[in-house]
């Protein structure tokens, strides 16, 4: 579909000769002979591109620039100036105008900057709409799951991402803070701006300030020349820093003031630098036991906590692990060019039945090692870790090897594994006794959720 050209200009003769040179060069055109007229086309039809007249009867044509601006940021404005009136189209470009002319028009130029000013508009039309497929993705691939907890947690999250607030995430290594983090600055207000994700455990104490602050020229030994730092360069978007329970107290005061006074200074700088940032912190660590202890800054704390989210970790959260075995097993299809169908159900009972130390994260891992390996359509045992497939669902009262009283078959009575879980159904079934299979009653009985009973209650074949 060719683009639409719209001419605002009160010269009549002028304006329709210049709409019949686009139309023959494959433009459609529209012509306006005042601003408002022109304003009005806009907002009634598709235009990709204007041409501007500065001198208009009803409006100056910087009044008109500025409404399109606000109304219509995408489309480009080409500034056609007279005589004299270039202090004019600088102004109009400080204005956001794409290029401004000078009359009259010669046809070549104009057509030569009207491809790159389309050119230009389409390929922001293009990162704006990967930008929403990616807030979308985020969106999609942040599972929220069957659980209350997790559903009360995205409740929470959408209230507090269009806000400022600083938020914590605390959770064990591998439950998805930095993807939470990255879910909720693209549900922010700052999703055009640059989301930057650092792991302030993975730096060494003596550079996490150089990374953090910048540094000037000359600051130290090889330092040639200025470099800003990660702050600066999340300026208008989101900081996210995980294992802030790494940072040390000197660092944790200087992280301080930026977030109360909205500055920072370079190392070796002498002035102050105003940016505007959202921090997003995580950490594994308990932070209020690092307070106690004098490792971490009460105040920083409640600084970063205005909202603190705790992540429950995978083995609490069962019931959704077939929501990400989907979704991972989407995504690699994607990346790899397979297409693996799904998971068997004996597969899928030993994944159920592990208890993901490593979290989501050590589940993405098996799910693409899975794949590389499957050589069929759906992901079988054969195709999981050995320390998976060792974990066999089922009834753990009396394993293969045990004799009739339960006793493990080395006489030494000393399998902790398959005593705990003897003990854990037993009192798991004393319980739904007790609450006239009440799972509500029973879980609160055992001092557990709803959803880890019912995981148990599957684990141990009792539903």
């Amino acid at each position: 579909m060719a683009a639409t050209v719209l001419i605002i200009d009160d010269e009549q003769t002028l304006n329709h000769f210049v709409q019949e040179d686009l139309r023959e060069a494959g433009y459609e055109s529209l012509g306006a002979l005042t601003g408002q007229e022109g304003l009005d086309l806009i907002r009634s039809q598709e235009v990709d591109l204007v041409l501007l007249d500065q001198q208009l009867p009803d409006m100056h044509g910087l009044d008109v620039l500025k409404v399109i601006r606000e109304e219509e940021p995408d489309i480009p404005v080409i500034i056609v100036t007279g005589h004299g009136e270039i202090d004019c189209a600088v102004q109009a470009m400080k204005l956001g105008a794409y290029d401004y002319m000078k009359k009259p028009y010669n046809l070549d130029t104009l057509l030569l900057v009207a491809a790159k000013a389309l050119e230009a508009s389409a390929m922001r039309r293009e990162i704006r709409r990967l930008r929403r497929e990616a807030r979308n993705r985020y969106a999609l691939t942040w599972i929220v799951g069957e659980t209350p907890q997790m559903k009360a947690i995205a409740q929470l999250l959408m209230r507090v991402a269009p806000t400022n607030a600083s938020v914590l995430l605390q959770g064990e290594s591998g439950t998805g803070k930095e993807v939470v983090a990255n879910a909720i600055h693209q549900q922010s207000n700052r999703a055009e701006q640059a989301f930057v994700a650092l792991n302030c455990a993975a730096i060494p104490d003596a550079l996490l300030e150089s990374e953090l602050f910048g540094y000037e020229a000359g600051a130290f030994t090889g330092a040639h020349k200025q470099k800003k730092g990660l702050i600066e360069a999340a300026d208008g978007g989101t900081l996210f820093l995980d294992e802030i329970s790494g940072m040390k107290p000197e660092m944790q005061t200087k992280l301080l003031r930026v977030l109360e006074t909205r500055t920072l200074r370079r190392v070796g700088g002498t002035r102050d630098i105003k940016v505007d940032i959202r921090i997003i912190a995580a950490s594994n660590q308990d932070l209020v036991k690092a307070i106690r202890e004098g490792t971490f800054r009460e105040d920083l704390y409640y600084r970063l906590g205005v909202v603190t989210v705790n992540l429950p970790p995978l083995r609490e959260r069962i019931v959704d692990l077939p929501l990400f075995v989907a979704a991972f097993i989407d995504d690699f299809n994607r990346s790899t060019g397979r297409n693996i169908t799904g998971v068997s159900a004996e597969a899928l009972r030993l994944l159920k039945a592990y208890s993901w130390p490593g979290n989501i994260r050590e589940l993405r891992n098996v799910i693409e090692r899975a794949i590389i390996l499957c050589d069929g359509e759906e992901i079988r045992p054969q195709h999981l870790p050995a320390e998976i497939v060792a974990c066999q669902p089922g009834p753990a009262a009396a394993p293969a090897d045990a004799k009739g009283d339960g006793t493990p078959s080395n006489g030494h009575g000393l399998n902790l594994k398959d005593a705990v879980a003897r003990l854990e159904e037993d009192l798991i079934r004393r319980a739904l006794a007790l609450a006239d299979g009440n799972q509500t009653r029973a879980a609160n009985a055992l001092g557990i959720s709803r959803d880890e009973l019912r995981y148990r209650l599957r684990k141990y074949q009792l539903e």
